[in-house]
């Protein structure tokens, strides 16, 4: 492997450093202790968090060895938002989201072998500690001109909501967890996005006022952007999030298919591990022929495979050829098939009713007569059959509720493709 601060600013990965030789040095000499901290404010992780996770993922192959922190205690509180304060979780609450963000991030790492990754919870080290302790032990180290200045408290400060006393202590929190796992278990490095470089650095000065031998390090990856101004990781429904509960396998693999041309080239550099040359292949493939969407059909797969699993891709995989005519529905597993309906238009019936009918009510033509005339025409189908009758109507299935076939029975009307009404570029993607 290349030297990996290399590897991490060709792949647009690095922000900015404390000090860079020095942490280039560290990461050559190695292997370099290093933790990166998620708080559970939710009860998943999105996308924008794969940034930081993919990332630990690469340090630790590159002989690395990450302390991945799931802030029990942080999480109760959440580090300042831009704009207003957040909504506090209960402790039952952040405790449950704890598991569930440990078991998210777990599949990502190594625990076995000498740079085995570890698992942390800040409340190991803040459950026990008295507002007493707290004070004396690290906000005694604190100056508060300093903390003004950071940017997640200034932009408050500037806002009209202002800030309140528990998020402006959540820098101290961060603060004493790189203290702690100093301590506990020799980190010397901190990483994270270049939105929490304040929070990171604050985590330097208490060390180097308790620890002052420690040769300690940040870096901090840039925040992922989209082209057209909106915010990565967002969609019209909402974050993208890693549980398959949340979002669907399929309309995750739907995320990345849809990546606009002008972000696939970035967003393939920083969360995929193929190589420079494959990753530069598929940039060529992609400004020669970008309808053929060859990078993003590759970045949605790797990822959606690293996520949720080869099965689960192949089942999506097939479900998109499927809807377009190029696969055979009832072989589609029932959540699958479901989760790729609900993106489609489509209409419940009690009974079976003609096809004509289903056209015009599910929205794929004007009206009923302009759904005779599709089938007149050849351009109407049912499940990837051809109607041949202006009369004809759909047959009732006969499979267990939980078949794809049962699901078909339910909501058919939106199989039907009527090349007339021709979907989004967006949809044909599916």
């Amino acid at each position: 492997m290349t030297d990996i601060v290399d590897e991490l600013k060709w792949r647009g990965l690095f922000a900015q450093s404390t000090d860079e030789d020095a942490l280039r040095k560290a990461l050559a000499d190695g292997p370099v202790t290093f933790y990166c901290g998620f708080d559970p404010t939710a009860p998943s992780l999105h996308v924008g968090h794969l940034v930081q996770v993919l990332t630990v993922r690469r340090l630790q192959q590159a002989g690395h060895r990450p302390l991945a922190l799931v802030g029990g205690a942080t999480g109760q509180i959440g580090d300042p938002r831009p704009t207003a304060e957040r909504t506090l979780n209960s402790p039952e609450t952040v405790a449950g989201w704890v598991q569930r963000l440990r078991g998210q991030i777990e599949p990502f790492l190594t625990f076995e072998g000498e740079n085995a990754a570890v698992m942390v919870n800040n409340l190991d080290w803040t459950e026990g500690l008295s507002a007493i302790e707290f004070l004396r032990d690290i906000g005694k180290h604190f100056r508060v001109n300093k903390m003004l200045t950071k940017d997640s408290v200034a932009r408050r400060l500037e806002s009209s909501e202002g800030i309140s006393y528990t998020e402006f202590s959540y820098q101290l929190l961060q603060a004493m967890d790189f203290l702690q796992l100093y301590r506990r278990y020799g980190c010397t490095m901190q990483q994270g996005g270049s939105d929490q470089w304040g929070n990171l650095t604050a985590g330097l000065d208490l060390l180097h006022r308790l620890e002052p031998d420690a040769g300690v390090h940040a870096y901090a990856t840039p925040l992922m952007t989209k082209a057209d101004g909106t915010k990565f990781g967002k969609t019209e429904g909402g974050a993208v999030w890693l549980d398959p509960e949340m979002t669907t396998p399929y309309a995750f693999y739907q995320f990345w298919l849809n990546v606009d041309d002008r972000d696939i080239s970035t967003y393939m550099r920083i969360l995929s591990f193929r190589s420079r040359e494959e990753l530069e292949e598929l940039e060529r493939q992609t400004a020669e022929r970008p309808q053929a969407r060859a990078a993003q059909r590759a970045l949605a797969e790797e990822l959606t495979t690293l996520v949720h699993g080869a099965d689960q891709t192949a089942a999506v995989i097939a479900a998109s050829r499927a809807l377009f005519g190029q696969g055979d529905l009832t072989e589609l597993d029932e959540r699958t098939l479901a989760a790729a309906l609900s993106e489609l238009p489509h209409a419940k019936v009690a009974e079976p009713a003609p096809v004509v009918d289903l056209l015009a009510e599910v929205g794929l033509v004007a009206s009923k007569s302009a759904a005779r005339r599709t089938v007149k025409e050849g351009g109407a189908y049912v499940n990837n059959v051809k109607v041949a009758a202006e009369d004809a109507v759909p047959a009732r299935f006969s499979a267990p509720p939980g078949s794809a076939p049962a699901v078909l029975r339910r909501v058919r009307a939106a199989c039907c493709r009527v090349p007339p009404c021709r979907p989004r570029r967006r949809d044909r993607r599916r």
